[in-house]
């Protein structure tokens, strides 16, 4: 995958998961990652360290994505330090919390969806001045975008099938700046979102219902990312969101 080598990549949410696991690995490759945290600062300092010892160059940038200032802040480091950007992959995301229907609040409405939407939205919008032609934005959405989650995770189910579409939506309206726009969509994958949200018995009954038989891991994610981000190998696709779940849905 000669032709990433060098390409300037913004990862944000990059300090555990799939994220992670994305930033080193086009590290390994030469590309110069901007690893982005919220509040993981060792975290993402040993994905910079991981990503510098494997051959690429680390920047490492913290903010707060429910905020749109802070999407923009984190955009203007990343050019000033490599003046471009090539590749933008919006990772940050996160369940936050099961709630039900009956106690949702405006306050957790805002966080899951400011997370999930808003960051991708505007890490986009403040990326593409920066993006000449031929570069390439992957968001992340879930297999909830298309199941509807679990219990207690209609906020974050909606907001994700909020990325799947605009992920079309932005592809057609990017095509003519020749800048393609895909997503993946993980299914289980045993990361710190699961640790936090879901219990050995519900992971267990997630397994039961995957042709593979296993839950996947964030290293398992990333050959998808590679996929779409090589010109050489994805110049004529956009539009698209690739199904990373062992078989647990297949569209």
């Amino acid at each position: 995958m000669d032709d990433l080598k060098a390409k300037v990549v913004l990862v944000t949410g990059a300090s555990t998961g799939i994220g992670a696991a994305c930033a080193k690995a086009f590290g390994a490759l030469g590309c110069k990652v901007v690893v982005h945290y919220n509040s993981s600062r060792d975290a993402a300092m040993a994905v910079a360290e991981a990503v510098e010892k494997a051959g690429g160059e680390a920047l490492v940038v913290q903010g707060d994505l429910h905020r749109s200032t802070e999407c923009a802040r984190i955009v203007t480091e990343t050019v000033r330090r490599f003046q471009r950007i090539d590749l933008l992959i919006n990772n940050a995301g996160a369940l936050v919390k099961r709630v039900p229907i009956t106690e949702i609040n405006d306050e957790i409405f805002d966080d899951i969806v400011d997370l999930n939407v808003r960051s991708m939205l505007m890490c986009t919008q403040y990326a593409v001045p920066h993006m000449a032609r031929g570069s390439s934005i992957i968001n992340l959405t879930s297999i909830a975008a298309r199941t509807g989650g679990g219990p207690g995770a209609s906020l974050y189910a909606g907001s994700k099938g909020f990325v799947s579409t605009a992920t079309r939506s932005l592809a057609k309206e990017l095509a003519s700046q020749q800048i393609r726009v895909n997503a993946v969509s993980p299914g289980v994958i045993t990361t710190p979102f699961h640790d936090k949200f879901s219990t050995p018995a519900q992971l267990e009954a997630m397994r039961l219902t995957i042709p593979m038989a296993r839950l996947g891991s964030a290293d398992e994610c990333v050959g998808a990312f590679m996929y779409l981000a090589s010109e050489k190998l994805s110049s004529y696709v956009t539009g698209q969101i690739i199904e990373v779940n062992g078989g647990q849905y297949m569209p």
